[in-house]
């Protein structure tokens, strides 16, 4: 008998795996918060936040609805990893109410005050780590505890963000360590999953010139492209910062075309993959080049590539193919996920865009209007999925 993937459990099937309430609150939050922005930006409306509308909106999206989707990924990969049972239950329910509860400290920092706003907010990335970690320990999946590097940074930037934003009045350089750290975090994860399931597709449906296998050549361009954040991160007007970043931007586009994307037009879930992490060199390039012309080339052009290109779209990606995979459906993108992959390209183009032409309102509006699209349409079309038990499941008790 087939040895089953989680515990008998009496809790509903949202609890029985990681990717399931956080991919499914991670996308309401993303695609509401960014609807609350535009007025926020606009001061049609106020929060109870102490953070000024520009710093909620990044602290929102960087810490908020990055670190539950990075929750849900992290605990549906790690009992592949190790052949562990995954995190379900009551232990999953506590991470959930505690990412809740960041979200609500934060917009309510006003009253709650800055030190326990931050302490809640905090704890929650630091928690998953402490999770994450022991289960790999247990496992004695020793190789896999460096993917958490770039998780326990992000908690360090989160903790930078809410000193900077009470002691200085904004966020400055914790924008810039978090926005790295999940872009290496791209570059590592995504550097393993997109040439992986291309590969598989490949074999499968289109013999022919596969993927370059992960060697040297990706280790060396990880660790420049992070040396080239950090040094964006400390000293983001430096000339040998601009020189690292478009380094890291030619040796990352090098990398993507060894991986025969173009091979893949016929499948749009393998297909994204490709295209969001083609949005890693545009932001590394955006962002070196600022360096050198930053009144032709603004700052927030690359951190949108980043955030709104990379980040977005690789997260989307992953949750379709995670939802569609492990709740027991046919790996096959429907008219509906294809929309949601087409507005959040879309998004992002245009927010960079607005980024080059800050007079150009339409493209901000816009943008946000495509963002909301994509990720409340991912809620609409993978909720049923994610709080139903597994398709074709023998016992209730399956994910």
């Amino acid at each position: 008998m087939a040895i089953p993937r989680t515990r008998p459990s009496a809790y509903p099937a949202i609890l029985s795996y990681g990717f399931r309430p956080f991919f499914l609150l991670g996308s309401l939050q993303a695609g509401t918060a960014i609807l609350f922005w535009l007025p926020l930006y606009y001061g049609k409306l106020e929060t109870s936040s102490t953070f000024l509308p520009v710093d909620w909106h990044v602290h929102e999206l960087l810490f908020g609805y990055l670190p539950a989707v990075v929750t849900g990924f992290l605990l549906t990969a790690i009992p592949n990893w190790t052949g562990r049972l995954p995190v379900q239950d009551f232990r999953l329910l506590a991470l959930v109410l505690l990412w809740i509860a960041g979200r609500a400290a934060v917009f309510f920092s006003a009253d709650t005050g800055w030190l326990l706003s931050a302490v809640i907010d905090c704890s929650f990335l630091l928690a998953v780590v402490a999770a994450a970690a022991t289960e790999i320990v247990a496992g004695r999946n020793w190789r896999n505890l460096k993917v958490l590097l770039p998780v326990a940074t992000l908690f360090a930037a989160n903790v930078m963000f809410h000193a900077e934003a009470h002691y200085q009045g904004i966020s400055d350089m914790s924008r810039r360590l978090g926005l790295g750290a999940i872009v290496v975090l791209v570059m590592i994860i995504g550097g393993r999953i997109v040439p992986s399931f291309t590969r598989n597709w490949l074999v499968r449906e289109k013999p022919g010139r596969l993927p370059a296998s992960f060697g040297r050549f990706d280790v060396g361009t990880i660790a420049l492209s992070a040396v080239g954040l950090a040094a964006w991160t400390f000293l983001p007007d430096n000339i040998a910062t601009g020189v690292l970043l478009v380094a890291g931007a030619i040796f990352n586009a090098v990398r993507l075309a060894r991986w025969a994307g173009y091979r893949t037009l016929p499948d749009p879930l393998v297909l994204i993959l490709h295209v969001a992490f083609a949005f890693v060199p545009v932001g590394l390039l955006l962002a070196g080049l600022s360096v050198f012309a930053p009144e032709q080339i603004p700052t927030v052009a690359g951190i949108h590539a980043f955030a709104v290109g990379a980040i977005a779209c690789m997260t989307l990606a992953v949750m379709a193919r995670a939802t569609l995979g492990h709740t027991g459906r046919e790996l096959r993108a429907s008219g509906g996920t294809c929309a949601v992959f087409v507005a959040i390209i879309v998004a992002a183009i245009l927010r960079i865009g607005a980024g080059m032409a800050p007079a150009m309102a339409i493209l901000l509006h816009l943008s946000a209007a495509f963002w909301a699209a994509a990720f409340i349409g991912y809620a609409l079309l993978f909720g049923g999925m994610l709080m139903r038990p597994r398709l074709n499941a023998r016992s209730k008790n399956l994910p």
